[in-house]
């Protein structure tokens, strides 16, 4: 019996108009800026006007990652609200695939941005099998100091009683065709906003170290951490972390060369260090893993790996073929890609916009024992 499971950050999915861009330039969109706007009334006009348009082009990219992923379950992350959700399912995604998610949960999180995580299923999967929701739990209220997490790197930053994940852990016991499955579904602190104009990833590893160790806390404390190994679970999501990565090198006029890269570090390692769970994404080739173009400027350009379905120990031992797909195709043409992975772009991409996301969806197929 197979599962197709799927990750996503749909990116902005809002209901909401941002015009803090009237008092704060570096909030206005780059196209407002090229005009004169002469009342704070004119710019919230145009600014509606921008955001309308562009958002019918980028979630008509967005519904098509999706469609072309086919996942039973997908796992979402940056999306405003349930009645955002249900807008864009009805009268977007279920006009792409002509069958819609019916089942549909979001719990409001932390973010402060009001962006959370949300997860779009299948009443049945595609191989006939039902999809059953037997408890949804949210996370968001745990606190470092209700876990023991709080350290002085942390410190810095934050408080004791700060809560730990800044969306949230969204957890899920499903069955699936009579099986038992559990689903942790995150996103994890930025790599931005970091302390003291420090390397925004090293500066804010800390807090989503914290995240991991809590997400892993939550699982071994639900099955025990002697019995964990032989659980079917997976945890989803963007989690802004990486534990290696292809640098970028050149430009256009030159040509570009790949070289891949591994971290030292990574909040990643509180999954992986000692097989709590594996990264099926290493199953693909090191060159054709990233799930996500970062560049400022040519000096600073690479691929990474920010989506991930991590599986259980019984899960990856009792599908060890399993390998997760990557759509790529709604990606603007900015993003740089190796040899040999070049695709065709969904109608309509740009060069930085529109665009279905600036993250990739990943799904993965696998069997449930």
């Amino acid at each position: 019996m197979s599962l197709r499971l799927g990750t996503f950050n749909i990116e902005n999915l809002m209901t909401r108009f941002d015009f803090s861009g009237w008092r704060n330039r570096l909030r206005q969109d780059r196209v407002l800026q090229l005009f004169e706007v002469g009342s704070k009334q004119e710019y919230e006009q145009l600014e509606q006007a921008r955001l309308i348009a562009e958002t019918d082009d980028t979630r008509q990219l967005s519904a098509l990652a999706i469609a072309d992923a086919d996942a039973d379950i997908l796992c979402l992350q940056e999306v405003d609200n349930m009645p955002a959700l249900q807008a864009f399912e009805y009268g977007y995604l279920y006009r792409m695939v002509g069958n819609g998610y019916l089942q549909k949960f979001l719990v409001e999180g932390n973010d402060g941005r009001g962006i959370d995580v949300a997860l779009l299923m299948r009443e049945e999967t595609r191989s006939g099998q039902k999809i059953e929701v037997l408890d949804v739990r949210s996370h968001a209220m745990l606190t470092y100091q209700d876990l023991g997490l709080f350290n002085d790197e942390l410190a810095l930053t934050n408080r004791p009683a700060d809560k730990i994940f800044k969306r949230d852990c969204l957890e899920l016991d499903l069955r699936i065709g009579g099986r038992p499955f559990s689903l942790y579904v995150v996103h994890f602190k930025s790599m931005g906003n970091a302390r003291d104009n420090k390397d925004g990833r090293v500066g804010t590893m800390a807090i989503r170290t914290a995240e991991a160790k809590a997400v892993r806390h939550i699982i071994e404390k639900r099955f025990g951490a002697d019995r964990v190994g032989q659980m079917n679970f997976a945890i989803c999501g963007d989690m802004n972390d990486y534990q290696e990565r292809v640098k970028v090198i050149g430009n256009r006029r030159t040509g570009y060369q790949f070289e891949p890269v591994t971290e030292e570090a990574s909040a990643l390692d509180v999954f992986s260090h000692d097989g709590f769970a594996q990264n099926v994404m290493t199953r693909r080739d090191v060159m054709d893993r990233w799930t996500l173009y970062h560049a400022r400027g040519p000096q600073e350009q690479h691929l990474c790996q920010l989506d991930y379905i991590w599986l259980s120990p019984a899960l990856a031992e009792a599908n060890p073929s399993a390998v997760p797909d990557i759509v790529r195709n709604g990606q603007p043409f900015r993003t740089i890609f190796p040899p040999g992975q070049e695709i065709e772009r969904f109608p309509r991409i740009g060069w930085d916009r529109p665009k279905a996301s600036d993250h990739c969806p990943v799904v993965l197929e696998f069997d449930l024992s």
